[in-house]
């Protein structure tokens, strides 16, 4: 699903970020501060990626940021790689 952004919502993003954080107008839109009834993963999922057992159970021995360490690798990878 492509998202379109007109030239008007253009405009106004630029307008807000050239803002600080201060000086954005909030007031329609309340800081959250209870979120006993949010629900993780609603609105937004990671894709799912199936890695060979030997190569996770590899990671995973390094130490508790295998995840993290694998992401980095893929993401190394993909920067020298990257021929487009």
């Amino acid at each position: 699903m492509k998202k379109v952004v007109n030239k008007n919502m253009e405009a106004e993003i630029k307008a807000l970020e050239s803002l600080s954080d201060d000086e954005i107008d909030m007031e329609e839109m309340p800081e959250v501060r209870d979120w006993s009834n949010a629900v993780r993963g609603k609105f937004y999922r990671p894709a799912q990626v199936s890695i060979d057992a030997d190569v996770l159970t590899w990671f995973q021995s390094l130490d508790n940021q295998y995840q993290t360490r694998i992401n980095n690798v893929l993401r190394d990878y993909m920067m020298h790689y990257n021929t487009t």
